[in-house]
This record gives C-alpha cells, structure tokens and sequence, in this order.
C-alpha cells in the first residue's frame, strides 16, 4: 500500500518535471532566437538566457539522474 502511493507520487513529479522542461525548453529557443535576430543584444537579454539554459539544463540533468522518460509515463 505505501509502496503504490510512492509510485503514484514519482509518476506525478515526473509529468510534472516533464512539463516544466517543455516550458522552458520553449523558452530558451525563443531567447535564441531573440538574440540572434537582434543588432546589438542588451546585457539583461543576455544575462537572462544563461539563466534560462542554466535552468534547463539543471531540469535535463535531474531527469537523467532519475532516469525518468516520457515512454515510462505512458
């Protein structure tokens, strides 16, 4: 019974992990795409994309480390 509730509750914050790295995998392209079409980016834009691909890649780092993918979830 306590062994389903963990499962239930991994599954849940895996979505939930999931989601958050659509999210911002979104907005990185987005910031990419901001600055490489931009003449001369302001240092905020830049300053805010390193914190949004660290971001990202702190999320893609979690999932790996356990193990998680979108097959699983199904």
């Amino acid at each position: 019974m306590l062994f389903r509730k963990k499962s239930k509750l991994r599954k849940l914050e895996n979505i939930r992990l999931f989601e958050q790295l659509e999210s911002h995998k979104v907005q990185v392209d987005s910031e990419k795409n901001l600055i490489e079409r931009s003449i001369d980016p302001s240092d905020d834009v830049l300053n805010r994309a390193k914190i949004t691909e660290a971001i990202y890649s702190f999320l893609l780092r979690e999932a790996r480390e356990r193990q998680a993918s979108k097959n699983k979830l199904r």
